[in-house]
């Protein structure tokens, strides 16, 4: 990103709200403002897909569907089901999770086999659970996100250790994420909530901000 201005930050931000608790009004909620201030898209459960639809009808606003959340550990069947039905209510994207156990055993063919089958589905982004990774292991998921042919490598979603941790060592993932995988785009999500934090992810190769925290950070711009 050349410039930090409002608008740019807008462009990259997906506006965030998965939620178990997320009722129809809040979806609602979250489109309104995904909408009034010209977020990338919004990123939902799948429950959510043809309500989010329905009201960024007409909008370039983007419809990201959460996948398999926290660790991605159902099978692969169940995973390519529920991934056909968001794109038949109206998905554009999949954020779906790498099988973390999986990579963790080193069960590397299966993580690859499993990701190829979604990826050919919709546009694909791959959470690898990057804070319950070793470095060697960040580089080995983001490899196979590539191979897999996901256009992006997401670093964590909630309950990854990752949301905890200082944003220096959110960037350190993300070096690491962009030098394995160049070409590849790179999301940084886990409570990125600030305006500054914004600025040291996309400094460190994020192209695509996952927030809940988006109109805060256009607010910030604004002071």
């Amino acid at each position: 990103m050349k410039k930090i201005n409002k608008k740019n930050i807008a462009r990259i931000i997906d506006h965030t709200n998965i939620k178990l608790e997320a009722k129809a009004k809040d979806i609602k909620e979250t489109c309104q403002e995904a909408k009034q201030y010209g977020f990338r898209s919004v990123c939902v459960n799948p429950k959510w897909v043809r309500l989010a639809k329905k009201q960024l009808e007409g909008t370039k606003v983007k419809i990201v569907v959460l996948i398999d959340a926290p660790m991605g550990l159902s099978p692969h069947q169940k995973r390519m089901r529920i991934c056909k039905k968001t794109k038949k209510h109206g998905a554009d994207e999949l954020d779906v999770v790498m099988n973390i156990v999986d990579l963790k055993y080193g069960r590397y063919d299966k993580v690859l086999k499993d990701l190829k089958g979604i990826c050919s589905i919709l546009p694909t982004k791959v959470i690898i659970g990057s804070g319950y990774l070793t470095d060697d292991e960040i580089k080995k998921a983001s490899k196979i996100v590539k191979k897999a042919g996901a256009f992006c490598v997401k670093t964590a979603t909630s309950k990854d250790p990752l949301e905890n941790r200082e944003i220096k060592e959110k960037v350190y993932h993300l070096k690491i994420m962009k030098k394995s995988a160049p070409g590849l785009s790179i999301k940084a999500s886990g409570k990125i909530r600030t305006l500054s934090d914004v600025k040291a992810a996309v400094k460190a190769g994020a192209d695509i901000i996952g927030t809940s925290s988006g109109i805060k950070i256009i607010k910030e711009l604004e002071k």
